[in-house]
């Protein structure tokens, strides 16, 4: 049901002034100081239709992000700064703002309440690469946005967790850092951690200085690289992870090095969060209220309120009940060697199962006209040799499937999400073979 009052959604949902909305540099922002900032710069913000904001500090962000939908301007979300991909999207919205970390606004002398928002109002414009590389746009209503957020706190129990502090691995220009940080902060009255700590001691620091309850919102990358510190970590009250399939084992380490219950989210840019399952105790997803999968010869459908009209997804879907269904591998990650199939993401998990690697991905090659394409591997394995590695690997998998040829390397292309980049393994690839 769509709970939006008689104008709208507000931008948050913070009990009272005093409230912190965020913390920056250990300094608490207040739900006042939050009114006061998003007034002056919503008043300093030119008459253009986008807003390209790229502020890496989240408060800074948030700040942009509220100031934009009160002057009913469109925020563009990149997905990486990149010279080149900032350039795409300038070029497919002349005339954009850009809002950096730079831009410092007087702040408004009172604290006037913040507009509630119609559900209809475009509110942000995400990006994801397309078949051909180029940024994809994928536009979001604010009434989207809000109730994706609401329905993924009722899933997650964070009624349960008043006040608790939000510390994300991740970008929030990104749909999951997004999603899973800024919107569940601000509709659910959480405090939400201005910085982004990344390496393993920043994430330990940043969760030590912060009082519980506090959630860890992360990925299977990041996790990896935590569980591999011999040191304790400080526990946690919930961890969220998505972006990548999260392997069962992985999550069970996670859950009892942190004392907490790891929720995994699937979802994608275009949808949006979608479904959820507790890895370590769990195999099949439960859809978030709401969320309708329907398939046809195409594929499989989402809909529902949280999502914005009806998308196609990417994944092979099996349901197995009403709103749960074992997810299968990503219809582009199947390869075909010799008549024998296998995916990526299986030959990923086996790779990395391989005691002594650090690292490492499977992609398949491009075909150069004299030969098939066939399966390479690049890893990140410095204590290993490769006849060792492939030795492992010929005990898991057919030999049809052993990389050809086995590179190693000092690290992967990982992005800020840790995802790969099917482009950058290929250069990569490329130089070291």
């Amino acid at each position: 049901m769509d709970c939006a009052g008689a104008y709208g959604y507000d931008i948050t949902r913070h009990a009272g002034e005093a409230d912190p909305v965020a913390v920056a540099a250990n300094r608490p922002m207040s739900q006042a100081t939050f009114q006061r900032d998003v007034a002056a710069l919503a008043a300093q913000l030119p008459d253009h239709d986008y807003v390209l904001n790229i502020r890496t500090d989240r408060y800074k962000f948030m700040v942009g992000l509220a100031a934009a939908l009160c002057r009913r301007q469109i925020s563009l979300l990149p997905p990486s700064h990149a010279p080149g991909v900032l350039d795409a999207v300038k070029a497919s919205y002349p005339g954009v703002f850009v809002l950096d970390d730079t831009a410092t606004p007087c702040t408004a002398a009172a604290a006037p309440a913040l507009p509630s928002i119609p559900p209809d109002q475009p509110a942000i414009i995400l990006f994801t690469s397309g078949s051909t590389g180029q940024p994809k746009p994928v536009a979001k209503s604010w009434g989207t946005l809000v109730r994706s957020a609401r329905a993924a706190a009722d899933r997650l129990g964070i009624a349960n967790l008043r006040g608790a502090t939000i510390i994300g691995t991740v970008p929030h220009q990104h749909s999951y850092g997004l999603e899973s940080m800024v919107m569940l902060g601000l509709q659910h009255g959480l405090i939400i951690d201005a910085g982004w700590p990344l390496y393993p001691a920043d994430i330990r620091a940043a969760l030590a200085g912060t009082p519980r309850p506090r959630i860890l919102v992360t990925t299977p990358v990041h996790l990896r690289a935590l569980l591999a510190e011999p040191d304790d970590m400080p526990p946690v009250d919930l961890i969220l992870s998505a972006t990548a399939p999260l392997p069962q084992p992985l999550a069970a380490q996670a859950e009892q090095k942190f004392a907490a219950p790891l929720i995994e989210i699937y979802g994608c840019t275009e949808a949006g969060q979608m479904a959820t399952r507790r890895t370590a105790q769990e195999t099949a997803w439960q859809c978030l209220d709401g969320v309708t999968l329907t398939q046809d010869a195409q594929g499989t459908w989402a809909s529902g309120p949280s999502v914005e009209g009806t998308t196609l997804l990417q994944d092979i879907i099996d349901p197995t009940g009403p709103g749960t269904f074992i997810l299968g591998d990503r219809a582009a990650d199947l390869v075909d060697v010799a008549g024998k199939r296998t995916s990526l993401a299986h030959l990923n998990f086996l790779l990395l199962a391989i005691p002594g690697v650090q690292d490492g991905a499977f992609i398949m090659a491009e075909p150069d006209g004299k030969r098939v394409a066939r399966l390479m591997a690049l890893v990140v394995a410095p204590a290993l040799r490769k006849e060792a590695i492939l030795q492992a690997l010929r005990a898991r998998i057919d030999p049809a499937f052993l990389p050809r040829p086995l590179v190693f390397v000092d690290a992967l292309p990982r992005n800020a999400l840790g995802k790969l980049p099917r482009e950058a393994l290929l250069r990569l690839a490329g130089r070291r073979a």
